[in-house]
């Protein structure tokens, strides 16, 4: 396994993997599939976004932005992570999540933050053992599949205290 910084010739296949979390899970509220021009763009405009490839399949990735806008925010990053299905259990998060924090820490940023659906309890177990500590359960936030979810915060401090 391969874990490098997204080309833009990427898009396509990260949209394939995306677009299946979209469809079918609660994982994301989006519902709203990704074309690969609107990866591309996330490609160009993100601080980070990483890909983890296997035999040249895409296996996943992990992106940040900015957690809210303005300049108070500018050191605290919300994470996203998706790998294909067959793909998780075997340590690809974990690496990926790794990957991720040392572009974060490299790059000045002070926390990572992870929004986890109330209906993915895997997600948020998965956070925790890499020390992330939960913040906050806003209740109800996002509306998919016809019904009501929560939204978990999830957040790991980066710098050293």
């Amino acid at each position: 396994m391969i874990i490098r910084p997204a080309r833009e010739t990427d898009a396509k296949a990260i949209a394939c993997v995306q677009n299946l979390i979209i469809r079918d899970t609660a994982i994301t509220f989006n519902s709203e599939e990704k074309t690969p021009e609107d990866i591309a763009a996330s490609i160009r405009d993100l601080p980070c976004f990483l890909v983890a490839t296997a035999d040249d399949q895409m296996l996943g990735f992990a992106s940040y932005t900015q957690f809210r806008r303005g300049i108070g925010y500018a050191r605290a990053m919300e994470h996203t992570i998706v790998l294909r299905p067959d793909a998780r259990g075997h340590g690809l998060g974990r690496d990926l999540m790794q990957a991720t924090e040392h572009h974060a820490r490299e790059n000045g940023v002070a926390s990572l933050w992870a929004g986890v659906s109330g209906e993915n309890p895997s997600g948020v177990t998965f956070h925790a053992k890499l020390g992330f500590e939960e913040i906050a359960n806003l209740p109800k936030v996002g509306l998919k599949f016809g019904r009501w979810m929560d939204l978990v915060l999830m957040r790991k401090w980066l710098l050293k205290d």
